[in-house]
C-alpha cells in the first residue's frame, strides 16, 4: 500500500490481520514467551497487559520482526509467516511505535514525520528534498487525525510526550500501516496527555487499522480495547473480549487475582493486645 492510498477497510470476513497461535520464544533455557495466542483485526484494538517481565517486550519484538519465534504459528492475513527483520514487517504493513520514540529532537516536526522516507524533486545534481510537500503533507495528515499543531516547523523535541506519540501514530497511518503496535504509549504521561493519546489510538482504529496496545494500565486498556490478553511470566493468564469481562475483573486479574486476595488477608490490621495499648474493656474503666 502506498502513502496516498486509503486506510485498510474493516475486515468484514472476520479474518485476522495478524494472528499468533501458541507462539513461544526461548533464550537458551529461559522461556521468555510460551504458548501465547493473539488476534488483531482491522478496526479493532487488541490490548496486551502485563507487569514488567511478563513477556510484553518479547511479544512486540516478534510482531515487529526483530526476533523470530521458536514455536507456534505467526500468520499475517491468513498466511503463515516468519519475519526476517523490521523492514520485512513494515513491508507487510506492520508499524511499531516504541515507548522511547525514534525521533531527532532538534529536527522540525515535518522532517521527523518523513524521516527515512523523504520525497525529493528534480534529478541528477539538482535532486533535492521536496520541503514544501513535506510541510504541507505533515500539516494535512496531522489535521486529518485531529492533531492541530501550532507549527510543523518547530523542533519535535519541544512537543509534549503525548503530542510526539500522536505524530508517530499519524505517520504510521499515512505510510499505509495495516497493523499498528504501540509500546506503552501512556506509560510516562499524566492523566490529560494519556487521554489525548488514547483519543488518537481510537482514531487509528476508526481509520481501519488493527491496533496492538501494549500496556500495564487496565483502565486505559478498557477505555479503548476490544480484546484483552493478559501475560504473566511469559505465559497467558487470561484472554477476553470486552463483552465477557468487566473493568473490575480485568483489574483484578492484572493485579494477581487470588494472590492479591491472599496479600490483602495478610495485611489486614489486627487489634493490639491490651498491654500494648489496645482498647480497654468496659470493665477496665475506672
Amino acid at each position: 500500500m502506498t502513502a496516498t492510498q486509503a486506510p485498510a477497510p474493516r475486515d468484514t470476513a472476520g479474518r485476522a490481520l495478524v494472528e499468533l497461535d501458541g507462539v513461544s520464544k526461548y533464550y537458551g533455557n529461559i522461556k521468555a514467551l510460551e504458548d501465547v495466542s493473539l488476534e488483531v483485526h482491522a478496526g479493532e484494538i487488541s490490548c496486551v497487559l502485563g507487569d514488567n517481565g511478563a513477556g510484553k517486550s518479547t511479544l512486540i519484538k516478534i510482531i515487529a520482526g526483530l526476533h523470530r519465534h521458536d514455536a507456534g504459528t505467526f500468520l499475517i492475513e491468513g498466511e503463515e509467516t516468519v519475519l526476517a527483520n523490521p523492514r520485512d514487517a513494515l513491508d507487510r504493513g506492520i508499524a511499531t511505535v516504541y515507548q522511547d520514540l525514534a525521533v531527532v529532537p532538534l529536527m522540525p516536526v515535518w522532517r521527523n514525520f518523513f524521516l527515512g522516507s523523504e520525497p525529493t524533486k528534480g534529478s541528477g545534481p539538482f535532486k533535492r528534498l521536496d520541503v514544501k510537500r513535506m510541510r504541507e503533507t505533515t500539516r494535512a495528515e496531522l489535521l486529518r487525525m485531529g492533531i492541530d499543531l501550532r507549527d510543523v516547523d518547530q523542533p519535535i523535541g519541544t512537543l509534549s510526550g503525548g503530542e510526539r506519540q500522536c505524530v508517530a501514530i499519524a505517520r504510521a497511518v499515512y505510510f499505509g500501516a495495516k497493523v499498528l503496535v504501540l509500546d506503552e504509549p501512556t506509560a510516562a504521561l499524566g492523566v490529560k496527555q494519556s487521554g489525548v493519546v488514547l483519543k488518537y489510538v481510537a482514531a487509528a482504529r476508526d481509520a481501519g487499522l488493527g491496533v496492538v496496545l501494549i500496556t500495564h494500565n487496565p483502565h486505559h486498556a478498557y477505555l479503548v480495547g476490544d480484546r484483552f490478553v493478559l501475560l504473566k511470566r511469559g505465559t497467558m493468564s487470561g484472554s477476553h473480549t470486552k463483552d465477557d469481562v468487566t473493568l473490575d475483573e480485568l483489574t483484578r486479574q492484572m493485579a494477581g487475582g487470588s494472590e492479591l486476595d491472599e496479600l490483602s488477608h495478610e495485611l489486614e490490621r489486627t487489634p493490639a493486645p491490651d498491654h500494648l495499648g489496645g482498647r480497654p474493656d468496659a470493665d477496665d474503666t475506672p
